[in-house]
């Protein structure tokens, strides 16, 4: 039976996201060999909405990205820049040919083969590892429950379809709600206009609904759901259980991700972070080196036990950051 054929798209630019492009780059290639399609790794160009800084990647990482069998591409910034950068992967779409993709942020490890995941592209869907991060209810501001609902109403989408019949009013999760971790449709050019546009209204001109609320770095969460719900998709299914299982794990943060995450991610990175060409790289950004080489990733491991973790993330972090190892 044919695979089905798709392309990824990450982000990267100069510093660390970099360094997780490769590590994203080498885990595909180790992970999923036969992968039909192209992983894009997009840059944004030097230009005024990045003031004096140079966002390129360095010509060592480009050199190794392209080993890696990834392609390189670069977009201008025309609305976000350095003034959110996660409005990167909004404008990078643009950049894609018109085929199925799959948006992947690039602090992901690929783990096993996406031939194990079967996509629907004409119903979109991304991550539900998430949390109560977006909206904040005020304490004399509407409900979670009225933010949401006029913000379907700004952009002329259904609302009632996207609700949980399962939670009750005003529960975040009763509402469609994403991590921006990964996110696909068949068409970047209708989904990436789709998600530009209305991003944009939101950045530019809030709405009087969430003028209070917090919308860097949630512009892109509190967006998706809006875009996704357009094009006809929402949650997703069975068929996609191995994005944030078997196939991808999205690690976010060295540290987390050595305290948390499965086996089957760790011994991936481990197993990247051997390969000669990566080494060389890898042992130039402090974070990687303190975690992989020098052996604190081994450390915050054995400090925690994956089957009984604390329920709150913020403890996980200050257990880490008492013991001296915490290195973002």
């Amino acid at each position: 039976m044919a695979r089905q054929k798709f392309n990824i798209l990450a982000i990267a630019q100069s510093g660390r996201l970099e360094y997780e492009a490769i590590i994203l780059a080498a885990s595909l290639r180790l992970a999923d060999p036969d992968f039909p399609g192209t992983l894009f790794i997009a840059e944004p160009r030097p230009g005024r909405l990045w003031g004096e800084a140079n966002p390129r990647i360095s010509n060592k990482t480009r050199e190794l990205l392209r080993d890696l069998d990834a392609e390189i591409v670069s977009f201008d910034s025309e609305v976000f820049g350095a003034s959110y950068p996660n409005g990167n992967k909004i404008e990078a779409l643009c950049t894609l040919p018109e085929e199925p993709f799959l948006f992947l942020d690039t602090d992901t490890i690929i783990t096993g083969s996406f031939a194990e995941v079967t996509f629907d592209f004409d119903r979109p869907s991304a991550s539900m590892k998430r949390e109560n991060t977006w909206p904040q209810e005020e304490l004399y501001g509407p409900t979670v429950g009225q933010t949401w609902q006029e913000l379907y109403r700004l952009f002329d989408v259904p609302f009632e379809p996207t609700l949980d019949p399962d939670e009750p009013d005003n529960y975040w999760q009763k509402y469609l709600y994403f991590n921006a971790g990964w996110f696909f449709h068949a068409s970047p050019r209708a989904f990436g206009q789709r998600y530009l546009d209305w991003a944009t209204r939101i950045w530019r001109k809030p709405p009087e609904v969430i003028e209070c609320q917090t919308m860097e770095p949630w512009l892109d969460q509190a967006v998706l759901p809006l875009v996704i719900a357009s094009f006809g998709g929402g949650r997703p299914g069975p068929e996609l259980a191995g994005l944030d299982g078997d196939v991808t794990c999205h690690w976010r943060v060295m540290p987390l991700m050595f305290a948390r995450e499965r086996d089957l991610a760790v011994e991936m990175m481990k197993k990247v972070a051997s390969q000669s060409a990566v080494r060389d790289v890898l042992q130039k950004y402090g974070p990687a080196r303190k975690m992989l080489y020098e052996g604190a990733g081994d450390q915050i491991r054995a400090m925690f036990d994956r089957n009984d973790l604390p329920r709150k993330e913020q403890a996980i972090r200050n257990r880490i950051k008492r013991e001296g190892l915490w290195t973002r």
